[in-house]
């Protein structure tokens, strides 16, 4: 009688394990809330693409800001399956002919990922995005050191800006809104994702600021204004300035600056710190020249990050809304 060789054991997670890395991981941070992601499990791997109805045709034509959200969400996804004990190898732009399937995942067991991974796993829910005003950050030297380990192997840089920077920026994203103010479709799509609540996607009307709240920050997105509050008092913002930048602008460049945003962000909350990621100044060519100008080197900005703290005794925002897995998830049974 001839002996038969034991099957070997899949190496890959089950069905319960994909659901919570996916509930997890959808917490990822994408521009304007829209969530542009859809992920399909065949079983051995997973696959992600990019949800062309979700493309912001007037802000981000040609889908930059979609690609870094995606890129936000496949870091997010892969942090997740760390904590559960799986090593994530990713092939990124798989398929030439199609330039919606952005990443496949496939698994093999990690019993003993580093301790850092394990932080930004238990980062994904407490991080927010904190358009207030920021009071300075600390621990900020270590926390650059990590946050260029992290940003390195994905090919970009990260630079720190000078407080002469803070201005700079101010009038350059002063400029960007002055740009879009009289765009209707620009001004109707921001209408159309910021501003409401109780639904599952966009910018809930609580987490925006007030005009008196915004004009102490100074750097960031001119959403539909919330209403008069003045939260943190007579608070300047006293955050400090990050920027991604890669040396080209593809696809894959932008995928991965969303992959380092999400590292930088985690690794952020993990250390107790605020953070605010901004994409709108980088939108037009004026506002990518100026961040430009600030760097060392020669580089495509991607986004500028704002990086402070809130105050201690401040309840943490409610977390914004989240399509349901059905939405985003399909689980293709062998």
């Amino acid at each position: 009688m001839t002996e038969t060789s034991p099957s070997p054991v899949r190496s890959v997670p089950d069905h319960r394990m994909v659901l919570a890395a996916i509930r997890l991981a959808s917490r990822a941070p994408s521009v304007h809330n829209t969530q542009p992601w859809r992920w399909v499990f065949d079983g051995d791997r997973l696959h992600l693409y990019r949800d062309n109805d979700r493309l912001l045709t007037s802000a981000d034509p040609l889908g930059r800001q979609l690609v870094i959200s995606c890129g936000a969400m496949l870091h997010h996804v892969r942090t997740a399956f760390a904590a559960q004990g799986w090593h994530t190898d990713t092939t990124r732009l798989p398929d030439s002919e199609r330039s919606d399937y952005l990443a496949v995942i496939e698994f093999r067991p990690w019993p003993d990922p580093p301790f850092g991974v394990l932080a930004r796993a238990r980062a994904i829910d407490h991080r927010r995005t904190d358009r207030l005003p920021m009071f300075a950050p600390t621990g900020w030297s270590q926390l650059v050191h990590t946050a260029r380990m992290l940003v390195t192997p994905h090919d970009l840089e990260l630079d720190v800006l000078d407080e002469t920077a803070r201005h700079k920026l101010a009038v350059a994203s002063e400029h960007a809104a002055a740009t879009r103010r009289y765009d209707m479709e620009y001004q109707a799509e921001l209408r159309w994702w910021a501003g409401h609540s109780g639904d599952r996607e966009g910018v809930p009307r609580e987490a925006l600021v007030a005009d008196a709240e915004f004009a102490r920050v100074g750097v960031g997105r001119a959403f539909p204004s919330a209403p008069h509050s003045a939260r943190r008092g007579t608070q300047e913002d006293r955050a400090r300035l990050l920027t991604l930048s890669s040396p080209s602008d593809s696809v894959t460049a932008w995928l991965h600056a969303g992959e380092a945003l999400s590292a930088v962000l985690l690794e952020c909350t993990a250390a107790g710190l605020a953070t605010c990621a901004l994409t709108h100044i980088t939108e037009i060519p004026s506002g990518r020249r100026v961040v430009a100008g600030m760097l060392a080197h020669l580089g495509i900005p991607q986004v500028v990050i704002r990086v402070g703290t809130a105050p201690e005794d401040e309840p943490q925002a409610p977390p914004t809304p989240r399509r349901p897995l059905t939405d985003i998830l399909t689980m293709n049974h062998e």
